[in-house]
């Protein structure tokens, strides 16, 4: 018992360690990419918090596993550099007990990654196809950021607000506005009091502009005009055309099983498959620990992130490949288990005769 208090402290700790430090990876990647989308206009500010949410835990479905297997290594390595996992094993703790134990902590971990995997993952990537889908109808007057000079079309147009009053209802209009077009050989800008956005029957999108005063052409030309009207509107670009979520992904547990859709099929099957993930991987991290005092607790790391990165590559190919139709779902990913899984097996010795069977046959 106290041994078991011992390796799961050890084990939580570097896991929670190691899951932090590739969370924080994955989300800054991410984060800076959601916002370059929204210094071009692409997405609004208040939706960059959600989408970060709503993806969490997809990337804790693939960072988890790599996490506690990742953490076996660290412990383990450890404790053989340092000649603790000896001590244990001439106190008569046996290494196949100690896989055993390993086993009963990754049993914990396949819960939490069932509800990611099952729940929690199509969940949050639904949530993502919904805000996505909502930013892909708002205008420019929605993206707009009080104080900030923003730049709409690819830099041929440059807006500015003093102030965003937003409505009961939703609708919003920009204060002390300043629009600069650039698009044509004159340029052209524009100071209205206030803007509104304004959606026309057959989908046309406009900014509404009110008392604005007109600069067109260059300073101190002959051709410079200033001109003052109550309304003026600029067009606006119509609404973004994306690359929709594949379908299945969005999709829960329930309404997958059963399905003859390869598609569905092949997101069951991977949805299964990281739940396998994690024992499998337990039982050739167990034995992949072992370091001599000389080696350096580090030194399996690199083939392990080498052999964790094969096998996940191979589960998603055989996604891909059986919902192409290229895979039978019969055999699936079921082989790539199957040939990790004898690897597994043979790393810790339950392929070859023991020494007490050896002699009995002899």
């Amino acid at each position: 018992m106290i041994v078991f208090r011992y390796l799961s402290r050890q084990l939580l700790q570097a896991m929670a360690a190691v899951t932090l430090v590739l969370l924080i990876v994955a989300l800054t990647g991410r984060f800076i990419q959601y916002l370059g989308q929204a210094v071009a206009g692409e997405l609004a500010t208040d939706a960059l918090l959600l989408l970060i949410v709503f993806r969490l835990p997809d990337f804790l479905l693939v960072i988890v596993p790599l996490a506690f297997f990742l953490s076996i290594l660290l412990v383990y390595g450890r404790m053989y550099a340092e000649n603790e996992m000896v001590v244990l094993i001439a106190s008569g703790f046996s290494e196949k007990r100690l896989v055993s134990m390993s086993l009963g902590f990754a049993a914990l971990v396949v819960v939490l990654v069932g509800s990611l995997s099952l729940v929690l993952a199509p969940w949050g990537v639904r949530k993502t196809e919904e805000v996505l889908q909502a930013q892909k109808n708002l205008t420019e007057v929605d993206l707009i950021v009080a104080g900030q000079f923003q730049s709409f079309g690819g830099g041929a147009r440059v807006t500015h607000a003093e102030r965003v009053l937003t409505s009961a209802a939703g609708q919003r209009q920009l204060l002390g506005v300043f629009v600069a077009t650039g698009a044509d050989a004159t340029p052209r800008i524009l100071i209205a009091e206030s803007a509104r956005p304004v959606v026309e029957a057959d989908g046309s999108r406009f900014m509404l502009l009110s008392n604005v005063a007109q600069y067109e052409g260059l300073a101190g030309a002959a051709d410079f005009t200033v001109s003052r009207s109550q309304t003026q509107s600029i067009r606006l670009p119509d609404a973004r055309e994306r690359e929709l979520i594949l379908e299945e992904e969005t999709l829960t547990t329930l309404e997958l099983l059963g399905s003859a859709d390869l598609a569905r099929v092949a997101e069951l099957q991977w949805r299964i498959a990281t739940l396998l993930l994690v024992p499998i991987l337990t039982l050739i991290a167990v034995p992949l620990s072992r370091v001599g005092p000389r080696q350096g607790r580090y030194s399996r790391l690199v083939p392990a992130a080498l052999l964790y990165a094969t096998y996940f590559v191979l589960l998603q190919y055989c996604r891909d490949a059986i919902s192409a139709g290229e895979l039978s779902p019969a055999l699936g990913m079921w082989w790539v288990h199957g040939a990790f899984l004898f690897i597994a097996l043979a790393a810790n010795g339950f392929l070859t005769p023991s020494k007490r069977s050896l002699a009995r046959a002899t």
